[in-house]
């Protein structure tokens, strides 16, 4: 990560393109951010789009806009997000998710810095920085047929890849403090210390989803646990069924035990949780834990749970 630090100091007075390629959730949009921000068009418009969430029919209005009948529902001319980004930075998130039919005309964007509106007679000029990000490998793409050589070789003037979070594992500290710190004080509470055992759990699991999933991970945490120090069974199921080995400082117990018992030791945090919130007003706790008010009395004798001040 040093080195894509490194990488972005150099290149962010470039007018270059730049293509920066990573898994889902390593921070690519993060990393075009950063470029804009660092780059002379600072304080210009910085617009961010995922190409994965547009349909075919709709991609190409998204991106380049579309005059007033062009088809039905245009009522009115469009700008689309490069007029929308024009002096600043347009960010082109799942560039791999275009379909063929838009990237020759994207491609005609990016090398001549001109739009085609749906519908539209003149071309538009438009002074824009394309930073595109991809999931999956352009390169082996062409070779499929799916994407074309040309517009790669356009987009990647300026190559960055992100690795996973699994293969920078020294950042999950890091990264795990700067998260609880933030989502913590944004409630208002002091942060809690993490068990050895969490911190450990939390190195061993593989995050498939990266950097976004550990971000949703400690928000989950700030949002259920008011413990004064956050314990394994705190952590989101996720985590807790898939960490990868057993940490060091947790018995040998927890790992063998069946998911039964895991879900039962989650269920008695949970539910411990909701008490000491709602001081022992069992009807106050139901209405934390989405249940009725007799569930929770059955659950609560089940798992030989008594609250401090019985309501």
């Amino acid at each position: 990560m040093r080195a894509v630090l490194d990488f972005v100091r150099v290149i962010h007075n470039s007018e270059s393109s730049v293509l920066i390629t990573g898994e889902t959730g390593t921070g690519k949009e993060t990393v075009a951010r950063l470029l804009h921000q660092m780059s002379p068009r600072r304080g210009r418009p910085f617009v961010a789009v995922s190409c994965a969430i547009l349909t075919e029919t709709l991609i190409e209005s998204e991106l380049f806009g579309h005059e007033r009948g062009a088809f039905t529902g245009a009522v009115t001319d469009r700008r689309g997000r490069f007029e929308l980004a024009d002096t600043g930075t347009i960010f082109l998130d799942d560039i791999d998710d275009v379909p063929p039919a838009v990237q020759l005309k994207l491609l005609r964007v990016v090398q001549q810095r001109v739009v085609d509106r749906v519908g539209g007679t003149r071309p538009i000029p438009v002074d824009v920085r394309v930073v595109a990000g991809s999931k999956r490998s352009l390169r082996q793409m062409i070779g499929e047929g799916a994407f074309r050589a040309d517009l790669y070789y356009r987009l990647n003037v300026l190559p960055l890849w992100l690795p996973p979070l699994r293969e920078r594992r020294e950042d999950i500290p890091l990264l795990t403090d700067y998260f609880m710190r933030r989502f913590f004080e944004a409630r208002g509470v002091c942060v809690p210390e993490l068990s050895a055992t969490v911190r450990q759990a939390l190195l061993d699991y593989s995050w498939p989803g990266n950097v976004r999933e550990l971000e949703n991970a400690c928000e989950r945490i700030a949002e259920t646990c008011h413990c004064t120090k956050v314990r394994f069974a705190c952590m989101p199921a996720s985590i807790l069924f898939n960490v990868q080995k057993r940490p060091d400082d947790l018995p040998p117990t927890v790992v063998s035990r069946s998911l039964d018992d895991r879900l039962q030791q989650v269920e008695t945090q949970l539910i411990t949780t909701a008490l000491e919130a709602s001081h022992g007003n069992k009807s106050k706790a139901a209405k934390l834990l989405g249940i009725k008010r007799s569930t929770l009395a059955d659950r609560m004798r089940r798992l030989s749970l008594k609250p401090t001040h019985q309501r």
